[in-house]
């Protein structure tokens, strides 16, 4: 405890709080969380395990307004949960042995992508058209929550939103496929979470303050999306994913300026 810094400390609590009130609708919290925990010079592995701390519990905050709201189609991510806690679990191990940097490029040009598709159609999301899963679909949405899973325990940001994404292609508006996404969200944040307190790269001390803002942060958030109405969560969506693409870019550019 002695080697806690006080305004450090005050400083994560405030960007938890604002973090999660953003993630708790449509993810991408961790472009706030994760560059405030760089600040407190702590490892980069420790950095993302108590992220995932911070974070699971915000999640675990906003998952519950989205369920109590009837949100959240319980048979459906209770069947998609445990490939996204495998995928989740083997993302971090990897991650241990292998640099994330060539996941990098895929993952800009998949951003790019979404929001285009997003933004071209007009009124996509507006309202739910989900009736029944073929076969296909659940074929293709299974392998999406265990490789999302994967890329959340490897990577991490923009998970959220890919999450959204699957879900608004199956048919369910934008609210309701911000409930499911973080039933999945919180899935892979355990499991991610889970290793990392195994690899021992976990800092309690700055993490559970942490995670007790973003619970506020992801109360708020929640309910406020919640009464608001798809339309409000389909603009943060999208302002979300072109942020993740303009950070994306701009480490791309920092990177070749500095070699």
């Amino acid at each position: 405890m002695d080697d806690i810094n006080i305004n450090i400390l005050l400083f994560l609590i405030l960007a938890g709080f604002i973090a999660a009130f953003i993630d708790s609708v449509v993810g991408g919290g961790g472009l706030i969380s994760v560059p405030a925990l760089l600040t407190t010079g702590l490892p980069p592995t420790v950095v993302l395990g108590t992220n995932k701390l911070a974070s699971s519990m915000g999640t675990l905050m906003s998952m519950t307004s989205f369920f109590r709201s009837g949100k959240i189609n319980v048979p459906l991510v209770a069947k998609l949960l445990p490939l996204t806690l495998v995928g989740s679990a083997l993302g971090v191990y990897v991650v241990q042995m292998l640099p994330p940097e060539f996941l990098k490029p895929i993952i800009l040009v998949l951003l790019i992508l979404v929001t285009i598709y997003t933004v071209s159609k007009k009124d996509w999301g507006m309202a739910s058209t989900f009736s029944v899963m073929t076969t296909k679909m659940a074929i293709l949405v299974a392998l999406a929550a265990f490789v999302i899973g994967f890329y959340d325990g490897f990577l991490g940001p923009g998970t959220g939103s890919f999450l959204i994404f699957v879900f608004l292609l199956m048919g369910f508006d934008f609210l309701q496929s911000a409930g499911n996404a973080k039933v999945l969200n919180f899935g892979s944040n355990i499991s991610a979470l889970v290793v990392f307190i195994y690899f021992d790269s976990v800092n309690f001390y700055y993490g559970i303050p942490m995670g007790l803002a973003m619970v506020v942060g992801a109360y708020f958030g929640s309910r406020l999306a919640i009464s608001k109405g798809a339309a409000y969560v389909k603009i943060l969506f999208i302002g979300i994913t072109v942020t993740l693409i303009g950070k994306s870019i701009w480490d791309y550019i920092n990177n070749f300026l500095w070699q």
